[in-house]
């Protein structure tokens, strides 16, 4: 019924750039942009996937407020199916701040009572997972409902059902590490975690020596998201060094990461060779840090296709 489903959050960021944090304490800040859009990794993944041409079904939760109907009506507008997500009464659905520095780089004022962090196992319905062959959960860290035996469970409902079986990641709240997870990262076909979330879990520093303890784990392909430098994939079988697309005009990182793992899961359901998947994943990446806000900037396949034929 669907080529992928996304399992994750869907807020409301609303965004200021340039901001310097030096200067914060004035009673009166003139940013040159302001501007509110969707975000949460969730929604991230599953709008630009939608606006790549595949049809997407993304598990969330959302309050019944305003906040909420503005959503529903984005992710209808973009094509994206809710028949699975969840509508709770009376939950502030998550609004994030977020203020964009000179150098594009991030920093986030959240609400530790909305959606962001409110979605659990007992929200999915496992027979929801039969729906696509490509099932990501985005991310891991992200919600305290989602603890190692839960994610375990939801992801071997998934393998039991045939998924091809995703996950991406953010950084860690408490400290943990790979033997924390590892119950659940076992039944992982692709991870993304970018090189801070990684090394953070592992413990090593070296980006071959944080995969290998991921494969070791169990995860079958490791895929390190390294910001301007690319990605690196490995295997136990393979190793690939994907550089990334050198003519980036940064102005906001904000999902940056959401779209990349967008960009894999794209490759991935067209039968991409695993070195493609990589270089698809960088160009999307790169095509949505030119634009403020997280899932703004891709707007079609043909854009994306452009850098990819180029590259």
């Amino acid at each position: 019924m669907y080529d992928i489903t996304i399992i994750g959050a869907a807020i409301i960021d609303i965004l200021a750039s340039p901001i310097s944090r030096e200067k914060l304490t004035a009673r009166s800040y003139p940013a040159k942009c302001i501007t509110m859009a969707p975000g949460g990794d969730g929604a991230n993944e599953a709008t630009t996937l939608a606006h790549l041409g595949k049809r997407v079904n993304l598990i969330t939760k959302l309050g019944d407020d305003l906040t909420g109907k503005m959503l529903l009506n984005h992710f209808q507008e973009n094509g994206v199916s809710l028949e699975d997500a969840v509508i709770e009464k009376g939950l502030d659905t998550g609004i994030n701040i977020v203020l964009v520095d000179q150098e594009a780089e991030r920093s986030f004022i959240t609400n530790k009572n909305g959606s962001l962090r409110r979605l659990g196992l007992s929200d999915i319905s496992f027979d929801s997972l039969s729906k696509s062959k490509i099932v990501c959960f985005a991310s891991i860290f992200v919600s305290p409902l989602f603890d190692t035996p839960a994610m375990a469970a939801l992801f071997k409902a998934a393998k039991e059902r045939g998924c091809t079986l995703c996950a991406d990641m953010t950084r860690c709240k408490n400290g943990e590490t790979l033997p924390d997870i590892q119950e659940a990262i076992q039944y992982l076909d692709y991870l993304f975690p970018n090189y801070e979330e990684a090394k953070a879990v592992s413990g090593k520093d070296n980006p071959d020596d944080i995969a290998d303890a991921f494969l070791e784990c169990g995860v079958s392909c490791m895929v390190i998201k390294l910001g301007s430098k690319g990605c690196l994939i490995k295997t136990k079988e393979k190793r690939l060094e994907i550089p990334a697309y050198p003519n980036t005009k940064c102005i906001d990182t904000t999902g940056a990461g959401d779209n990349f793992v967008a960009g894999f899961l794209y490759a991935l359901s067209e039968e991409m060779s695993l070195e493609d998947c990589g270089r698809f994943a960088n160009m999307t990446a790169s095509i949505a840090v030119e634009s403020v806000g997280a899932c703004t900037g891709v707007r079609s396949l043909n854009q994306v296709m452009e850098r990819f034929r180029a590259s």
